[in-house]
């Protein structure tokens, strides 16, 4: 377990300290299916990488949440299915003292940032126990990802994320 403390800005820094905890680091669910092997590893041509990425936010204690980190890497040759691989990698998430917008922040950008590496590791040896070249998940920008998404919830009326059960961040 990591332990890290992050201070509130303000007045009140001296008085109330923020706290951040990585309570639990697991793989909630992965697959990999390789449809058409092994005719499609003697086939020719340019492969075509399809990659979708979700995040879903759960609250399952008065200072716990669940954030799963989802990953779908779809790669097709010539209309046909290469190999599809997903990932669900999960944290259970400590987090006391936060305003509720520097929460939604936090479980937004900072949580699905320490749940990267271990995602990009489960795909990569996903591929290559597959039979495939290896594949290397490029960093992807968390911040820009959920500053979009802010964008997006203003537009509609939306306040910041919703943090009830089951919630999608």
């Amino acid at each position: 377990m990591t332990d890290q403390t992050t201070p509130v800005a303000g007045a009140d820094a001296a008085a109330q300290q923020a706290q951040f905890t990585v309570e639990k680091i697991y793989l909630k669910d992965v697959s990999f299916e390789a449809p058409n092997a092994p005719q499609i590893f003697s086939e020719q041509g340019q492969p075509q990488l399809n990659m979708n990425l979700n995040q879903k936010v759960a609250r399952i204690g008065e200072e716990m949440f669940e954030v799963v980190l989802g990953v779908t890497l779809t790669c097709t040759l010539a209309e046909k299915t290469v190999y599809l691989a997903e990932v669900q990698q999960a944290g259970v998430f400590g987090l006391a003292g936060f305003d509720e917008r520097t929460l939604d922040m936090m479980l937004g950008t900072y949580c699905p940032n320490v749940l990267f590496p271990y995602v990009r590791q489960s795909v990569s040896e996903l591929i290559v126990s597959g039979g495939f070249p290896p594949f290397y998940l490029q960093p992807i920008n968390f911040e820009g990802l959920y500053a979009e998404g802010l964008r997006r919830r203003s537009e509609q009326g939306q306040g910041p994320v919703a943090l009830a059960e089951g919630g999608n961040a």
